[in-house]
Order: structure tokens, then C-alpha cells, then sequence
């Protein structure tokens, strides 16, 4: 499949945000229960300002896929039966729980509506952020589903696209957190280093699972049962046409194996092992007394490149069965 440099950031752009409000919240629920310290209020204002953003500039980039973006409204039309319109439908609901999520925090809505046993206060951010959570977990499966349903692109028809998109999804966004809070809540930095070099490996076992699971699937179909020709050698010099057409635009990325070698190392790479090298360093305040604040500074940049190069490889790594007849034109 060709990758388009709209979806790419869209589902990255998502995903960060996504994982970033996860990160909010769960920073909320522990200091609830005083596992960790109180977060500073910049801590809030700067995450819960970035989460909305990030969301929108994906939705925003999204618009440059649409052949006719005035109707795009119409996608949300199908939504029972397409994954497409429920993560339409998700998208706009998710940026509006953190919207309110980020003005409860800028408003302080922290008068408790529930006081559990434990004489923690539930106030209405903690529901909202609950609310924003499962929403936000909805929205993983549906982004994913888009791809995973679709039984003959057998790269994507897996349980691991769901997870894939999930767990990087996360990690981007608990790394974003670590490097928001190496600045504005110092205290909360390990906490936050620590969850995102444990969701970073997680990713990155998923990850690895889906290249091997990849590597060793078997095409159903050749150009000999295409044909009904069972001759061992069969060898399409053209397709008939003397030109190319949307099917060799959109269905095929024109780029030779090493190219794709490259990526998938490149995005190995940057997406995981260096991030987890920075965020370890960190977490170990080696060096100066400013290095930890650089480095997952660093860590979220090469991350977000690495996820990039990764999102291109999951789209580039598809063979639609298509490509048996446009392979060549005249």
C-alpha cells in the first residue's frame, strides 16, 4: 500500500494525544490515593492544553487525504458497520471530554461529587478523565480496526494491529508526559520515566511479534490460481495500459526491498531503542544536573520520528493482492 503523508500524521498525531491524556489521568489517580506526590498545576495546564491540540492537528491533517473534504461529514453516516465512521463519530467526542477535562483543571473543579471508604474524593475531573479514558480506548480499537478488518491484507488482519496501535499510542504519550513533567513537576518525572520505558517495551514486544508473524505469512494467491495456469513460471510484462492509474497510485509504494530493510531498522530504531536509552539515563540522573530534563526532551523527538518511519513501514508492508495484475504498464 502507498503511505500518505496526511494518515501518517494523523494516526500518530492521535496517538500521542491519546496516550498523553492517559497519562494525565493516571498521574490524577494516584495522587488521589497519595501514591504519588501532588502534581504542580503547570503540569495540568501544559498537558491538558497539548492533549486537545494533538488530537486536532490529526484530525486537522486528516483533511488532506479526502478527495472532496466538504463531505466528509458523510463518514460518520455508516457507523454500523463501518470502523471508519465510529472513529469519526469518537474522534470529536474524545477532544470534547478533554476539553472539558482541561477546563475543570483550569477552573478547579475539585469540590467532590463521590467520597469513597477510603475518604478519597471523586470530583468532576476524575469523572471526566474516567469518562475520557474508556473513550479514548474505544477510539485505539476503532483507529486500528480500520486496518484489521480487512481479511486480504493478511499483514493487518491481526489482533496485534490493535495492539500495536494502542501500545504506541501510549508510549508516545506517557513519554510526552515524562518530558512535560521532567519540566514542570520534577517530582513526578520518575514516576512517568518509569511508565513509559514499561509501555515503550511493550510496544516494542508487539511490535516485533507482528515483523515475525509478517515474515513468515504465505501469499493465497499467485498469478498461477489467478490464472488457473499451473505452470511454474509465469512472467506479466504489461498490464495492457500505457500509463498509470489510481490502482498503481494508491495500492502499491513503489519502493525497492532495501528500502523497506531501511525503515524497518530506522524505525526500530528511533521509535524504541533510542528512547529507551534515554528515558533509562534519565531515570538514573546520569551526568549534569540538566541532562535528565534534556533527556526525555530527546527521548519524545526521536520517538515521534521513529513512529513516523513506523506507521510508513505498517502501511508500505501491506501487499494488496491487487499488485498480481498491476505490476507493469506498457
Amino acid at each position: 500500500m502507498r503511505p500518505a503523508l496526511s494518515v501518517l500524521l494523523l494516526t500518530t498525531l492521535i496517538g500521542a494525544g491519546q496516550g498523553l491524556f492517559l497519562a494525565l489521568v493516571t498521574v490524577q489517580l494516584y495522587a488521589l490515593f497519595a501514591l504519588v506526590p501532588v502534581p504542580d498545576p503547570a503540569f495540568y495546564r501544559i498537558g491538558t492544553f497539548l492533549a486537545p491540540v494533538l488530537l486536532a492537528g490529526g484530525l486537522l491533517a486528516s483533511f488532506f487525504h479526502l478527495g472532496r473534504p466538504e463531505r466528509a461529514w458523510r463518514a460518520a453516516t455508516c457507523w454500523r458497520t463501518s470502523w471508519l465512521a465510529r472513529e469519526v463519530i469518537l474522534l470529536p467526542m474524545v477532544t470534547g471530554v478533554l476539553l472539558l477535562y482541561a477546563l475543570g483543571h483550569a477552573l478547579r473543579w475539585h469540590s467532590p461529587w463521590i467520597v469513597l471508604p477510603s475518604g478519597a474524593g471523586l470530583d468532576a475531573t476524575v469523572l471526566l478523565g474516567v469518562l475520557g479514558t474508556l473513550l479514548t480506548f474505544a477510539l485505539f480499537v476503532c483507529t486500528a480496526m480500520i486496518y484489521a478488518c480487512l481479511p486480504f491484507l493478511r499483514e493487518w488482519h491481526s489482533w496485534l494491529t490493535v495492539a500495536n496501535y494502542t501500545l504506541l499510542g501510549a508510549a508516545s504519550g506517557f513519554t510526552l508526559a515524562a518530558a512535560l513533567a521532567a519540566v514542570a513537576s520534577p517530582s513526578l518525572a520518575p514516576f512517568l520515566i518509569g511508565w513509559a520505558i514499561v509501555i515503550t517495551l511493550l510496544g516494542l514486544a508487539s511490535r516485533a511479534a507482528t515483523l515475525v508473524r509478517n515474515a513468515r505469512l504465505q501469499p493465497k494467491s499467485t498469478l498461477q490460481t489467478a490464472l488457473g495456469v499451473k505452470h511454474p513460471r509465469i512472467v506479466q510484462l504489461s498490464q495492457g495500459a500505457m500509463g498509470g492509474s489510481f490502482n498503481t497510485r494508491e495500492f502499491f509504494h513503489g519502493r525497492t526491498h532495501a528500502t523497506l530493510r531501511t525503515m524497518r531498522w530506522a524505525f526500530l530504531a528511533l521509535a524504541f531503542a533510542a528512547p529507551l536509552v534515554l528515558l533509562a539515563l534519565a531515570l538514573a540522573g546520569a551526568g549534569a544536573p540538566s541532562l535528565p530534563l534534556v533527556l526525555p526532551a530527546a527521548a519524545v523527538a526521536f520517538q515521534f520520528s521513529g513512529l513516523l518511519a513506523e506507521r510508513w513501514y505498517f502501511f508500505a508492508e501491506a501487499r494488496h493482492p491487487q499488485n498480481l495484475y498491476y505490476q507493469a504498464v506498457a
